[in-house]
């Protein structure tokens, strides 16, 4: 699961970036965090392995993670090159959302690009970038496929130039590809031509530290209002104090946060935030080795999931052994959950849900 980071210089979104691989780089179980000098892995909070990795007394903790890309040189003109715009747009191809940094934030001794702070306008030039880029990239796929109509006679892809024009038409005005509606086909289509401006979105306001407490200010409300028309969600935060809260070790943040009067911390918050944007949950497996959380699509069936581990196991599977999460920490143990009737074994039909602690039987 990759997100992009995207957002105009002197935003924040260099403090954010740090504030990630920091926080990454302290996970043991994935020393790659840091894959290459703008990509940085981190963990999704999620209380429930420590409680289990209590219970089981396991050797191992491995939390699910998010994947954050960095995206430099966004200026205006990028789509045509500015600051390097070509080469990091293609970077975020790829991505599953975005993360948008927008300064909230009065500083006289940090000069924004623009020579003022105006969110509406700044997000108006990254997703005007975002959009001409796009552009380019529909109208070469429309080229292909309308030739392909006329020399094939295909006229199922007639569905594809029709939904590329619409698509055109929207990004010429400097829309986005994400507010269309689209029907059940038409998103499989658009899937395929890795549109920036068709990922899911959330805005980061990066507040000053005097803002912290109140998590908002005139600035955020702009950008709150711009979000809701576009069904996006807002993340304010400090990137200064969450690249701070990153530099520290784990009795450290926690006192820092008590300091703050903050229960979490605005990267942890955002990293939440992605997770339920991409509509994501965790289905966790325990025992005395590991107590993991596996990430998986809202709405998985078993035999799915269990391929998450491996592939066996899905082409293997045979039941599930399944107990939430809430009725294994109230009977103390797997075994009394068994003899509490909490533990059920489902089949291949059996839709996942958020915190089930599942044991797969499989054939070899």
């Amino acid at each position: 699961m990759k997100i992009g980071v995207v957002g105009l210089p002197n935003v924040g979104k260099s403090s954010l970036f740090n504030a990630i691989t920091n926080a990454g780089a302290e996970s043991s179980n994935y020393p790659f965090c840091t894959i290459e000098p703008n990509v940085g892995v981190v963990d999704v909070p999620d209380e429930r392995l420590d409680v289990l990795g209590k219970m089981y007394n396991t050797q191992k903790i491995t939390p699910a993670v998010i994947e954050f890309v960095d995206i430099a040189g966004l200026v205006a003109g990028a789509s045509h090159g500015e600051g390097l715009g070509n080469k990091f747009l293609s970077h975020i191809r790829e991505v599953d959302a975005i993360v948008h940094v927008v300064r909230c934030f009065d500083n006289d001794k940090i000069i924004h690009v623009s020579g003022s702070i105006d969110p509406k306008r700044d997000i108006e030039t990254i997703e005007m970038e975002l959009a001409l880029s796009d552009l380019e990239q529909v109208e070469k796929y429309l080229e292909k496929n309308s030739k392909l109509v006329k020399t094939t006679g295909d006229k199922s892809l007639l569905v594809t130039v029709n939904l590329l024009f619409r698509v055109k038409e929207v990004l010429e005005k400097g829309g986005q590809a994400r507010n269309l509606e689209y029907t059940e086909d038409e998103q499989k289509i658009i899937k395929n031509f890795a549109l920036l401006t068709a990922k899911p979105v959330i805005y980061v306001a990066n507040i000053g530290e005097d803002d912290l407490a109140k998590e908002t200010n005139k600035y955020v409300e702009v950008v709150k209002e711009i979000a809701q028309k576009e069904n996006a969600k807002v993340v304010a935060l400090c990137t200064k104090i969450e690249e701070e809260l990153a530099s520290l070790d784990k009795d450290e943040r926690q006192m820092f946060k008590e300091e703050l009067g903050i229960k979490s911390s605005g990267l942890e918050k955002l990293v939440v935030a992605s997770y339920d944007l991409l509509g994501l949950m965790s289905y966790l497996t325990a025992g005395e080795k590991e107590v993991r959380a596996w990430t998986i699509t809202k709405g998985t069936k078993a035999p799915q999931a269990a391929g998450k581990i491996h592939t066996d196991f899905e082409k293997g599977f045979i039941k599930a052994e399944v107990v939430s999460y809430n009725d294994l920490v109230e009977a103390g143990s797997f075994l009394k959950a068994k003899e509490k009737g909490k533990v059920r074994m489902e089949g291949k039909d059996y839709v996942m849900q958020d915190g089930d602690v599942v044991l797969f039987r499989f054939n070899n």
